[in-house]
């Protein structure tokens, strides 16, 4: 069993006021993960007050690292944290990588926190361990119960401190929604607002098909905008389908045709039963998209 990698990025910010460059530590070191290394007084770990990525890295290759790198620096930006280093948290990610000895599936978190209180450093670290094996699950699929978020489809706009659409430390609701799938016999969860959309599933965007149309719920409802979802897509738009980003009411999902939840680790696993009734499963469309996703 391979041990995790972990990279302590000591710079995680974007700090070119702070002098000549000749004088500061190196932005990353590698570091035992095994060693104490965060602060009990981090409020990373007591308030969940901080931001994280999972990427995926298939045989070396990591398509999606932009997207994330990306979406990293927006769900920052929500929390009021300063700008991440692009430069650094990439260097270290490579790092992260270059050090991990070679596995099909590679799984690299990138974290950023708000520091210890009152002293006004950010924590930052990545961390690169073997991927779990999702296999199973994209062939057989998951049965999924949808769950009311308690929000309204507009509550990023009317509420932005509720914090939707940044991918923060703080997953207790989400698991919490988990285990109440558990409690009614599936596997996971769709949210819906209280107003009647559908949004996404507590790890994974929401693809839903019709005859020859793809659509998921649109980012503007103030969820996660979806790297994988963007790369199904992109395969989905080479088929020759059409695609499209917008508001579905909670009463498409039970009409449509399939049903996918997409993440960057598990990639496409079908919906094969939604509130207790089955729903059908294109295997060979499922396979050609966890394909593409592995590669690309």
């Amino acid at each position: 069993m391979s041990v995790p990698v972990l990279i302590l990025v000591t710079r995680p910010l974007d700090d070119e006021s702070e002098g000549s460059t000749d004088a500061r530590p190196a932005p990353f070191s590698q570091a035992d993960p095994a060693l104490p290394h965060l602060s009990v007084l981090d409020l990373g770990a007591t308030r969940g007050d901080g931001v994280f990525e999972t990427v995926m890295v298939a045989e070396g290759a990591a398509p999606a690292i932009d997207a994330h790198l990306d979406r990293f620096a927006a769900s920052a930006k929500l929390l009021d944290l300063p700008e991440p280093n692009r430069e650094v948290w990439r260097a270290a990610f490579d790092a992260a990588v270059a050090a991990h000895p070679p596995v099909e599936l590679l799984a690299v978190k990138l974290v950023l926190t708000r520091g210890i209180e009152g002293q006004d450093a950010p924590t930052g670290w990545i961390l690169a361990q073997p991927g779990r094996d999702f296999s199973r699950e994209r062939v057989e699929g998951v049965r999924v119960v949808t769950l009311d978020r308690g929000y309204r489809h507009d509550v990023a706009a009317t509420s932005p401190w509720l914090l939707q659409g940044a991918k923060t430390l703080s997953y207790a609701v989400n698991t919490a929604a988990i285990r109440e799938a558990k409690r009614r016999g599936a596997h996971d969860v769709i949210f819906t607002s209280s107003d009647g959309f559908v949004l996404e599933a507590p790890t994974a965007s929401v693809l839903l098909r019709e005859g020859d149309r793809f659509t998921t719920p649109s980012a503007e409802l103030g969820i996660l905008p979806g790297t994988t979802q963007r790369r199904a897509f992109a395969l989905l738009e080479e088929l020759g389908y059409e695609t499209g980003s917008v508001r579905l009411r909670s009463s498409e999902l039970g009409r449509a045709d399939a049903l996918w939840l997409v993440s960057s680790i598990r990639r496409a696993v079908p919906v094969v039963e939604l509130d207790g009734v089955a729903k059908a499963v294109d295997r060979e469309l499922t396979a050609r998209l966890n394909e593409y996703l592995g590669e690309h």
